[in-house]
């Protein structure tokens, strides 16, 4: 799950990978009564996901079964949950959490808006390709049966994967429709309105902060996060706040997401699972930084002070260190 344009992953390509031998080490790890889950764990938590789908195929090949369902048969509690989301390609494993999260009765809103709002368009129509594939359904047919109102409406639009991505703005003219939109607002709600199209429809950090948000703030004197959180609330502050988070300082936004998943009495295993996982290969340095820098504890330490077992440890190597 690497990041284009330079890696800030803790997970590299692992030295002297063979595939062949790994899959040797794992049959071994899964041979007899009992499974050898800190053996699973050095492997596939020390290879680079594009290591672990040759590890698949290879597996597939020599041994006529697929790795991930014996893994499934094999493991068990949140061990399972992140040694089965390694073995998924990026595409696949944001395409099944957002499956997840639509099924049964309740749906975690919280997982739609992370997955939709912090990813680019061509990563977002590969997800929506690989759900299509996968599940044989529509994720935006899922959306519009599990969510409604506002909220719906923003989800739909980030999943329709066409927000504006150019880093090349006309400053003036930038200014002037940022001004007519929103000084025809003429009540709050008819301005948040004109914000909603705003945030939904460019992810360019120099369009949305340093023109279109400073004109918001000169017409309504307020901050943008801070109107919406006044003015929004329950699922619908969260997506917009977290469109608006992604775009300003996405390592932030995601480190900000583990500290919530950890503090307090109990841990939410979800978020921190899928955080860790989605992003070891793409800016968990970036995200190690944040954290530390915000929250005044490593992220490494609180990993450690949080979980148990054999899932902390993977967890941990994710991490890739105490700083």
């Amino acid at each position: 799950m690497s990041a284009k344009g330079g890696n800030r992953g803790t997970i590299k390509d692992f030295p002297g990978f063979k595939a062949s031998d790994d899959v040797q080490k794992l049959k071994a790890a899964m041979r007899g009564a009992g499974t050898d889950e800190n053996a699973i764990a050095e492997i596939l938590a020390n290879r680079s996901n594009s290591q672990r789908q040759k590890i698949k195929l290879e597996y597939k090949s020599s041994v006529g079964k697929d790795l991930i369902d014996d893994l499934k048969s094999e493991l068990s509690g949140n061990f399972k949950k992140v040694i089965v989301g390694l073995m998924m390609t990026a595409p696949e494993y944001d395409a099944y959490e957002l499956r997840e999260a639509m099924k049964g009765a309740a749906t975690d809103e919280g997982c739609l808006i992370e997955i939709l709002a912090s990813h680019s368009n061509q990563e977002i129509r590969t997800i929506v390709a690989t759900y299509k594939k996968n599940y044989d359904k529509s994720l935006e047919d899922d959306i519009v049966s599990d969510t409604s109102y506002m909220f719906q409406r923003v989800l739909v639009s980030l999943a329709t994967a066409n927000r504006d991505e150019g880093t090349t703005v006309n400053e003036e003219l930038a200014k002037q429709d940022a001004q007519r939109k929103f000084k025809k607002a003429e009540s709050k709600w008819l301005l948040l309105e004109e914000v909603f199209y705003i945030i939904c429809g460019f992810n360019s950090f120099k369009h949305m902060y340093q023109l279109l948000f400073e004109e918001y703030k000169k017409v309504s004197n307020k901050d943008l996060e801070a109107s919406i959180k006044s003015e929004m609330s329950g699922n619908l502050e969260d997506a917009l706040l977290a469109i608006v988070k992604c775009t300003k300082n996405k390592p932030a936004y995601f480190a900000e997401r583990l500290y919530k998943s950890m503090k307090g009495l109990g841990t939410t295993d979800s978020i921190l699972i899928r955080v860790m996982v989605s992003r070891c290969e793409v800016d968990m340095l970036d995200i190690r930084s944040e954290f530390k820098k915000n929250y005044g504890k490593s992220l490494h330490s609180f990993i450690k002070g949080d979980t148990s077992g054999d899932y902390r440890n993977v967890l941990l190597k994710l991490c890739g260190g105490e700083d």
